[in-house]
């Protein structure tokens, strides 16, 4: 059967994509070996999020008292917590089912192979291959948890993401090694639930894309919640013989060993591009990602590759915006490269952390004046009255210009908020004319005008 696009991979960069295709009028094709929706859908963004709405809401239960209420016999049931969680995936799943029929795109259900000539083989469950021809190929295939050759993953004393989301039961130790967003967000969900949690980072700061502002008030609040954080740590190895656990830890101080359960290894991702056929092709790789074009078209014509197989920013949203770039130029449509500099990222612990654009140390090395302004969810009226007044909105402007150079969030909701400050910079606005724009009173979302007036010291509310 021939097609004008075939994606191979149907996680966001690539159902998106071949949505988008179709929409512009190409007979289009996605190949999935597992479950619609990818690894996101189904094994990061969207279930991970079901997990921490519930330990947020057995956090509110916790402390009833301070909104004066009362409740008794409050308990978790990890089980039901776990399966409503799957619950939500595979609902999300099944609404990609309804898009791909809606968009009348055929999905192919099997393993993907590219061939030379445009071609792609599908290997079904039973081993059947069968032959597909294309116009044109996107390679949309993901990643997976990333394995240290010192934390090798068996899957049941040393885990991955995949996981940590389908435990059995509840440890009551674990180690969670990497404090990047997947780390934070199962160090917080765990603790929430109960588990004696320790975070092993080998950056000295965790959270360490972050502005350094963030990621002090990120450990002093993971403290708070009874979080044990090691920095400028490494885990050198982890004995699984016996019941649990026992990690040996290289600190600054020496070496510490520290017993658990369960190891969560959230050190990154590793790029799916092995036994797809790419050297077949001929396709370029490049430290484990395939090398492509402003537009995603690789060496070979005719086949292209987005989301994380490619250079930039592993997150959802960005392989989502790769996929229409590139099916909009494939259709002649007129389309500007990404700005990878005005990506947002996002981290939905608690406090959640948010931000886009240069750090405050990032825009000092790059040479910028700065004007940097910051404004505490604590003299927030509408963070008082929800009684969630931990964190800050934090601004960086070039002084020159007025450029917004940077924006750094932390505290509850910010992820929702993050948008005003991407929309901006991608609008070349200035902090003048945020300072300017009448923000509704109250919201959180007001703390971002007032981080504007206090780098311009004109704040009303400190």
């Amino acid at each position: 059967m021939k097609y004008d696009v075939i994606v191979i991979g149907s996680g966001p960069g690539g159902y998106v994509t071949a949505i988008r295709a179709s929409q512009l009028g190409f007979k289009t094709a996605v190949v999935e070996k597992e479950s619609l929706g990818g690894i996101c859908l189904n094994w990061g963004c969207i279930p991970t999020k079901a997990l921490l709405k519930s330990a947020q809401v057995y956090d509110y239960l916790k402390h009833v008292d301070d909104y004066g209420l009362k409740a008794e016999a409050i308990d978790k049931d990890f089980e039901a917590v776990i399966k409503r969680s799957r619950g939500v995936a595979q609902g999300m799943s099944k609404g990609i089912e309804f898009l791909m029929k809606k968009n009348k795109i055929d999905v192919i259900l099997g393993t993907g192979k590219v061939k030379a000539g445009k071609k792609v083989d599908v290997t079904d469950a039973d081993g059947n291959v069968v032959e597909y021809d294309a116009e044109h190929i996107i390679i949309a295939t993901g990643a997976r948890s990333r394995e240290l050759p010192n934390l090798p993953q068996d899957g049941k004393k040393v885990i991955g993401y995949r996981q940590a989301m389908t435990l059995p039961e509840q440890p009551k130790k674990m180690i969670v090694v990497g404090s990047g967003a997947i780390g934070v967000e199962f160090a917080h969900f765990y603790n929430s639930m109960g588990t004696d949690v320790t975070i092993v980072e080998f950056m000295p700061n965790i959270v360490p894309v972050e502005d350094e502002d963030v990621s002090k008030a990120f450990t002093n609040s993971l403290k708070k919640a009874g979080i044990k954080v090691m920095t400028n740590s490494a885990v050198e190895s982890v004995d699984t013989s016996g019941e649990g656990v026992v990690a040996t830890v290289k600190t600054k101080k020496g070496e510490e060993k520290l017993e658990a359960d369960i190891v969560l290894s959230a050190v990154g991702i590793k790029t799916n591009i092995e036994n797809i056929g790419l050297e077949n092709v001929g396709i370029v790789v490049d430290r484990d990602k395939i090398i492509v074009n402003d537009y995603y078209q690789t060496n070979i014509p005719g086949y292209y590759a987005i989301g994380d197989v490619v250079p930039g920013q592993a997150l959802a949203h960005v392989a989502s915006a790769e996929g229409i770039t590139c099916v909009e130029k494939i259709a002649g449509l007129h389309t500007e490269p990404i700005d990878y500099t005005n990506i947002p990222g996002c981290t939905y612990a608690y406090p959640e952390i948010a931000s886009v654009g240069m750090t405050e140390k990032a825009a000092k090395e790059a040479g910028y004046e700065l004007k940097v302004g910051k404004f505490p969810f604590s003299a927030s009226g509408k963070a008082s009255a929800a009684g969630t007044k931990e964190g800050f909105v934090k601004v960086i402007f070039d002084a020159k210009y007025g450029e917004w150079l940077g924006c750094h969030m932390i505290g509850a909701g910010v992820t929702d908020m993050i948008a005003e400050a991407v929309l901006g910079r991608k609008l070349e606005t200035t902090g003048h004319e945020v300072l300017k724009t009448v923000h509704p009173h109250p919201t959180m979302s007001e703390a971002v005008m007032e981080a504007v007036a206090d780098a311009y010291d004109e704040v009303i509310h400190l």
